[in-house]
This record gives structure tokens, sequence and C-alpha cells, in this order.
């Protein structure tokens, strides 16, 4: 199976006709499609013929209004999301933990898979009852391709795309367990989008920048290139002895400046905005939480 040719792709509901699920291109190549969308910008994209980013097929010459986006991915087609944890350096200092000789992994399963705003991010009652909802931003990993044992130089082959990601997180349950698949698996705990760049706009992930705003206040920024573990080495790592199909979602890890590690701590409330904004080329994640009634 080969990777597809593209620039950039979004998941979408057209204004035309709501009912349908299209793939496409936005026509403009700079702009930031979750800001746009947030400011009520008209948004067009060039349809293509697949109804997946896994196979997207070709240009169809049809044009559509986005009318909004969509997780790039359906929950059916990620299987298994891979997490990686304490992966930057300033976040492990932050954290006060070692830096760890291996990639820490946790996963998420597909319902915990959530689309950008409008779409609400929901905190459960077990995250309220506590106060300790957070947010993480990370940059996410599309593999394309069915990946098995391979290797750190031959990695990147195995690369759809990248897009932004929120590791939404409920603290008073992760630190009362040492695994945190439960305490980050809730569902529509792993909203992502809204663009998925290629490797064509991004031959070098290490080069990407990251920003996260809570209610317009940046709380995370950071290089990719603070990573401790890179983009190919964590694909190579979670490929070993382990089948990665096409779809798969790796979450990468989260920059400095996530709430629990503020004095005093923050916590995400009903009615917040975080942005996850990933530059070049992916844009903005945008979510606004909503108790879970």
């Amino acid at each position: 199976m080969s990777i597809p040719s593209f620039k950039r792709l979004i998941r979408f509901v057209p204004k035309s006709d709501p009912s349908k699920v299209l793939i496409g291109e936005p026509e403009s190549e700079t702009i930031d499609v979750g800001a746009a969308l947030w400011r009520r910008e008209e948004i067009a994209a060039h349809v293509f013929s697949g109804a997946s980013v896994l196979k997207p097929g070709s240009k169809t010459g049809g044009r559509e209004i986005v009318e909004r986006v969509l997780s790039p991915l359906a929950p059916e087609e990620v299987g298994t999301i891979r997490c990686i944890g304490l992966n930057y350096v300033k976040h492990a200092q932050e954290a006060k933990c070692d830096i760890p000789n291996v990639p820490t992994v946790f996963l998420k399963p597909n319902t915990s898979l959530g689309d950008p705003w409008p779409a609400k991010t929901v905190l459960p009652k077990a995250t309220q009852e506590t106060n300790t909802g957070d947010y993480e931003s990370e940059l996410a990993v599309i593999i394309g391709k069915t990946a098995k044992n391979v290797s750190e130089a031959e990695a990147l082959d195995y690369v759809l795309g990248y897009t932004a990601a929120n590791d939404v997180s409920s603290r008073a349950a992760q630190f009362a367990q040492t695994q945190w698949c439960y305490s980050k698996g809730f569902d529509g705990s792993c909203p992502i989008g809204p663009v998925i760049a290629s490797k064509e706009l991004v031959p070098n992930p290490a080069k990407l920048q990251i920003q996260g705003s809570k209610n317009d206040e940046v709380v995370q920024e950071s290089g990719i290139d603070d990573l401790i573990f890179g983009v190919p080495k964590l694909v190579s790592f979670l490929s070993q002895g382990t089948t990665l199909p096409a779809g798969t979602v790796i979450i990468t890890g989260t920059p400095a400046g996530v709430g629990a590690g503020k004095s005093p701590k923050v916590t995400l409330q009903d009615g917040d905005r975080f942005d996850v904004k990933i530059s070049p080329h992916v844009g903005t994640l945008i979510n606004v939480f909503e108790n879970e009634a």
C-alpha cells in the first residue's frame, strides 16, 4: 500500500448538504482552518473522490463551502490511539521527573477520539467531582500504511501526515494509579484536527512549533525539537513486534505548562476554550468544554 499524495486534507460537513461527510483540501494553502471557522469566515475546499483521508482518491473538480470540520479520521479507522507520556525535556523538568530512557506508552480507545469545535468536548462526571480536568497540547502522527518492525531510518515512510491533538486528562485518577489508560481514556478525551498536513509540507516534524492557549491565554509554547524521543524513534519503537495499521494515531507528548504543573494549579471548567496550534500548516484545534450532565 502506497501513501496517498496530498498537501493538506480535512474531513468535513459541507454547507450544501449537512447529511454528507466529505474529504477535501482547503482552497487556500495558508488558511488556519480551525481559527477561520471560529471567526465565522467562509472556507472553500476542493472535494476529493475518496471517503477517507487514508484513501482520499483525487480531486473531483468539485468545490464546497465548509459547514464544520470533523476529526480527520473516524473512530472506526484509528483502532487504538498510541500515546507517549513525559516526552518533552522541559515538561519532565516541571514534573520533577528523570528523563526516561525509553518511551513511556499508554493507550486510548477509539471511543476517546473527538471532533474539533463546534462539537463539545465533555468533562466527565468523575473529573468534575475532583476538579482535576487538564489539557495537554500534542502533535499527532497519523500512520498511512501498515508498519511493523520498521527502523528509524525508514519510519517516516509510513507516516501519512500530522495534525494537532489535546490529550484531555483527569489528574486525580491519573495520580491514583501507575497506569494512565483509565484517566486519559474517557469518551471524547482525544480531540484531533483540524487538518492533516502531509510529509510534502512537513518533511521534518522537529521544525514545527506548538502552542496551547486556555481562554486566549498562552499556557504552553515549545518547538517540537524539545521532544525527548522524536517522531522517527517513536514510530520505530511502537512498531517493534507490533502491527501499526494504517490509521493508527500516535500522540507524541505535551510540552511544559500543563495545569497540574502550575502554582496554583489550573483546571478545565465548563465553558472553557482550549486551542492547540501547530505551525506551520496544521493550524488550530479548538475545543470548548462542557460538563457531562
